[in-house]
């Protein structure tokens, strides 16, 4: 399975909402591959995951991992977040800014091959 057919394999709704997350992310982490990591999207850098959300039936998750929920947690408050996870609903449009805002702090955090440069918008 590719990132085409997870998104595919979801109604209207939610696949709109995953092709927004895609392409939101693509955007901040333009040298990131997509790929489907524990049967879901995800993207990686150099090897290592960056990222992954998926569908559900009331929400999309998303999962940036425990430092940057923690580090957002001012702005996540306002929705369910679990260690390294955060849920935004389908009732309410996704924070695309806050979620562009997270991968880049990913990306900054994410250990990297020394002299290697990474393109952060």
């Amino acid at each position: 399975m590719d990132v085409d057919a997870y998104i595919g394999g979801f109604p209207e709704g939610a696949q709109a909402g995953l092709r927004k997350m895609r392409l939101t992310i693509r955007k901040a982490a333009s040298n990131a591959e997509e790929t489907i990591s524990y049967n879901v999207p995800a993207f990686t850098l150099r090897g290592k995951k960056l990222v992954w959300f998926a569908a559900f039936k009331s929400h999309i998750g998303f999962y940036p991992g425990a430092a940057a929920i923690a580090a957002f947690k001012k702005e996540l408050s306002q929705y369910k977040t679990g260690k390294g996870s955060v849920q935004f609903s389908f009732n309410e449009p996704l924070p695309l800014g806050l979620v562009s805002r997270i991968v880049k702090f990913r990306l900054r955090a994410q250990p990297y091959k020394e002299g290697t440069r990474v393109r952060v918008r």
